[in-house]
């Protein structure tokens, strides 16, 4: 991140995008349940116009903007900051929570006279502590409390997977909570190494400071470790599946869309605005593989599912493996790549928003059924087409077919690798679109064929029109100007050398 003043004009409201959402969950906690869900869909038109202000801030500005908190800059003090990047990711977050809240407002808000329930407690409380978790990923300049904002999310997110009390829930949130402890304290080690040797933890006073040096790679070895396991990459991916698959279909939708880009956006922080100062060629090519395998061994279990939710849970597994080809294409090949880095970013926002619509999607199925076993969804697109249509949208981003984020992603990370001569890169790519579309022709050749099904409970339009409302916003991705790129590209991590 390219050095900012201590405090910008605008800065504050980076402090107010957290203290939101944070102000939500104490006072959901005062007024009790009832009140939680009135409390948290409340706020997140708020918050959306927090986010699009922040960006509007950094627009204006054309650098990243800035607050010191408590006026002390850092080392003494603790910096937040937001560049194109942060505002791009705040807003998709308050589109995405705002989106899984009004869908949640069927199962989790409590009419009047009702008795107060513990699990929609929960998911208002967590839902609103994931989004202030979020937000100080995105803004955080310090490395030891982007480790505080990691634990929040981690803590917020677990419960949600368990909300119901089912025995396979809790197995999965058990497993969920061991390799997210793992990752945290993988994080903390190299955190503390890196003060060790700096005296320092602010991201801008690193970047200036740090060397290739034995015990650096240690930490930055721990670090991204850490946080493979909670983004859930390959091979560290076992507890992702039973987690979002056994989760309600909105806390799915966060967990999916959101959560796990919390801990890549940190692997991207600690990668090129940490540690721009190392020769990245070797470990942008590890983590490329990992990606690679990822696309694969994802998506072939995707397709050996027989239940919609876990099929659409291996899929992020796969997905999440487009991500971290950002670190070969937009610098590993000592050059920086505009190409490489727009089409990593954007395969996180096409993918976050496909995904959750999907998951939003997969719950109406579950309920208008009373099931989501594949094999018995034989004519089920005639008796839910708007359902299934968010399925097919959603499907068609993931798979990179035009006109989507998705092919936009792709297409862009094509043609950084064609430029950069890693011509290597292509094949994973253009074969987990493959792969993508014999796992979404699996949920829609049963359904469009001919035959009935029986509709237990027919879904709400409601809710149906903010699952297709996501699907569509991944496809509006694809008509993007060439501005949303150059504003990608504000306050981007600092290089040696640029593309020509």
């Amino acid at each position: 991140m390219t050095a900012t003043p201590a405090t910008t004009p605008g800065g504050f409201l980076l402090v107010l995008a957290v203290l939101l959402p944070a102000g939500g969950v104490l006072l959901s906690f005062v007024l009790g349940g009832r009140a939680a869900g009135k409390i948290a869909l409340g706020l997140t038109p708020v918050g959306f116009g927090l986010a699009c202000l922040v960006a509007m801030k950094v627009t204006a500005a054309g650098a990243p903007i800035a607050y010191a908190i408590g006026g002390l800059p850092p080392p003494l003090g603790i910096a937040l900051r937001a560049d194109g990047v942060s505002a791009v990711m705040m807003v998709a977050a308050a589109i995405i929570v705002a989106a899984s809240a009004f869908y949640a407002r069927a199962k989790f808000v409590m009419p009047e006279g009702a008795p107060e329930s513990r699990g929609a407690l929960t998911f208002w409380i967590m839902i609103q502590a994931i989004w202030a978790a979020l937000n100080l990923i995105f803004v955080g300049g310090d490395l030891f409390n982007l480790y505080v904002a990691l634990e929040l999310l981690t803590f917020a997110a677990v419960p949600l997977v368990c909300i119901d009390g089912r025995p396979e829930t809790l197995r999965a949130a058990l497993r969920y909570l061991l390799f997210a402890l793992f990752g945290s304290v993988s994080y903390l080690l190299g955190v503390a190494l890196l003060y060790g040797l700096y005296g320092a933890l602010d991201i801008s006073l690193l970047a200036q400071r740090v060397e290739a040096a034995p015990m650096v790679w240690t930490a930055a070895a721990l670090m991204t470790a850490g946080l493979l396991a909670k983004t859930a990459l390959f091979p560290l991916h076992l507890w992702l599946p039973p987690a979002h698959a056994n989760a309600p279909a909105a806390a799915s939708a966060v967990l999916s869309g959101l959560v796990v880009k919390g801990s890549f956006f940190l692997a991207l922080r600690l990668w090129f605005y940490v540690l721009p100062g190392l020769p990245t060629a070797a470990p942008s090519v590890v983590l490329g593989a990992l990606g690679a395998l990822a696309v694969l061994f994802g998506s072939v279990l995707a397709l050996r599912q027989a239940r919609l939710k876990l099929l659409v849970a291996y899929s992020t597994v796969a997905q999440i493996g487009y991500l971290f080809f950002v670190f070969p294409l937009a610098a590993g090949a000592h050059v920086w790549s505009p190409l490489g880095w727009s089409g990593g970013l954007m395969q996180v926002l096409a993918h976050a928003f496909a995904k959750a619509a999907m998951f939003l999607a997969a719950g109406l199925v579950a309920e208008a059924l009373g099931h989501d076993r594949i094999a018995g969804f034989t004519g089920a697109a005639r008796a839910l087409p708007l359902t299934f249509l968010t399925l097919g949208l959603g499907g068609l981003s993931l798979m990179g077919l035009p006109p989507s984020g998705g092919f936009e992603a792709k297409w862009l990370m094509l043609r950084a690798s064609a430029a950069s001569g890693q011509w290597l890169w292509s094949l994973p790519i253009l074969g987990g679109g493959l792969l993508a579309g014999g796992y979404v022709y699996r949920i829609l050749a049963p359904a469009l064929a001919d035959g009935e099904v029986e509709i237990k409970a027919r879904p709400q339009r409601s809710r149906e029109a903010v699952a297709l409302g996501l699907a569509v916003l991944a496809l509006a991705l694809a008509f993007a100007p060439r501005g949303f790129f150059d504003f990608l590209e504000i306050g981007r991590p600092s290089v040696s050398r640029s593309a020509p």
